[in-house]
């Protein structure tokens, strides 16, 4: 084991081990698929293919036979392409197997045995032992597919090819973008700012995958914390950017409404953005702020200090005239202690019914990306400027159980009716037909 800090804390690294060590699941299931022993095709090749069989452990060399005695060679093509470039690859890798058998019965494994994508990625994630075999298995299902008679069985080896590409493809980067981040743990922050999209699903899915594949609990735990690590990295540098865009956008507004060329057209503008319902918490930040600072600074002269003074209260006064009825919603539903309730409340409040129907009259009804945004604009203004915050509502809000909720609802709102907030990936293909 290998470490190195990261955010402060020991970053273990685990050491690379053969794939049989590993994982169980190849001791019997796939063992054969990559042996311990290669026999080189040339001298320059002896170095690196020097482990014997006779090095595993009783235990594991009996399980290795053990699968070699059921697994036979064979093939599901027509005869015609089996056995056509074995004589360009006929030294034996394993015991019974050429590597050209091996390959038929790799091609075999996966177009019959385990057709689903989730279950070669649990081989494919064992990136060097797949490496030893990938050119021939990719050159022999090309020579196959050339050989085929059968029309079917040529469609289904080039797509089998093509997915197993695929997918070899995507483990490879993912490989890649670990094998960086292990050898620069200090700089996770970076490699997430400048990968970003590399950081998907899939790369997480994959660090799972390698996870489940060490028997020791402490390599597993190291990988856990990798993925950990990774994942709080990607949601601060998410944030941030998220942030600084609002700020920006933001800033243009408040840059906007000090270049009015009259107080009076000024005003106008707090209040149009008021009524657009875009006089957000990162503007009245701005605005707080901006009035604070030329109220204790000795340079400013008082011509500023009063337009600011003007903007400040101006903007107080349109707040007040605000009173979205999502607010009042709210205060509903944050008073409701019954979760089931709270969400009844909650899903009748997005779907008033027919306009023909009767509707209570004391009740709001509203979207959910209307109501999404003022939970958002009063937790921002909660959080980010607590003592200066002019949304009363929030500067009530010093109940933990209060703020809970307030969470809560976002997190449903966001998972159970605002699909932009939804994760959404291709659904590819799972078997070979």
């Amino acid at each position: 084991m290998s470490s190195s800090a990261l955010f402060g804390l020991e970053l273990l690294i685990p050491t690379t081990t053969t794939l049989s060590s590993r994982h169980p699941y190849f001791y019997v299931g796939f063992a054969a698929f990559f042996p311990m022993t290669i026999k080189p095709h040339c001298s320059s090749c002896a170095a690196k293919c020097s482990t014997s069989i006779s090095t595993c452990t009783p235990r594991r060399r009996r399980r290795l036979q053990n699968f070699r005695a059921l697994v036979q060679p064979s093939s599901i093509a027509s005869g015609t392409c089996v056995g056509k470039d074995e004589d360009h690859d006929d030294v034996e890798v394993t015991n019974g197997y050429t590597m050209t058998k091996f390959c038929d019965k790799m091609i075999e494994y996966f177009m019959q045995e385990k057709p689903q994508t989730k279950d070669w990625r649990k081989v494919l994630v064992f990136r060097d032992d797949w490496k030893k075999y990938r050119d021939s298995f990719f050159k022999r299902c090309q020579v196959r597919t050339d050989a085929e008679r059968d029309p079917l069985m040529k469609k289904k080896l080039n797509l089998l090819a093509r997915k197993i590409k695929k997918v070899d493809d995507e483990m490879e980067m993912n490989s890649c973008l670990l094998k960086e981040i292990q050898d620069n743990p200090l700089d996770l922050n970076a490699i997430v700012a400048r990968r970003r999209k590399d950081f998907t699903g899939d790369f997480f899915h994959y660090l799972s995958l390698l996870s489940e594949a060490y028997d020791g609990l402490e390599d597993r735990d190291v990988m856990a914390r990798i993925g950990a690590k990774c994942l709080s990295a990607v949601r601060v540098y998410d944030n941030t950017v998220e942030h600084l865009d609002t700020m920006e956008a933001a800033q243009s507004k408040f840059d906007d409404i000090l270049n009015s060329s009259s107080l009076e057209v000024a005003c106008e503008k707090i209040n149009h953005l008021a009524k657009v319902k875009e006089l957000d918490s990162s503007l009245i930040l701005l605005i707080n702020r901006a009035w604070t600072a030329a109220k204790e600074s000795a340079k400013i002269k008082n011509e500023v200090k009063d337009i600011m003074y003007y903007i400040y209260t101006e903007t107080r006064k349109a707040l007040k005239n605000m009173a979205p009825p999502e607010i009042k919603l709210l205060k509903h539903l944050l008073n409701i202690v019954d979760p089931e309730e709270r969400f009844s409340v909650l899903s009748t409040s997005f779907s008033p019914g027919d306009e023909h129907e009767m509707k209570d009259a004391n009740a709001v009804y509203t979207t959910p990306k209307e109501l999404h945004k003022w939970i958002k604009m009063m937790l921002d203004s909660y959080y980010l400027n607590k003592e200066e915050t002019d949304l009363i509502e929030a500067r009530q809000m010093s109940d933990p159980m209060v703020i809970q909720r307030l969470f809560i609802l976002k997190e449903t709102i966001e998972e159970e009716y605002l699909k932009e907030h939804k994760v959404t990936n291709e659904k590819e293909p799972e078997e070979i037909d």
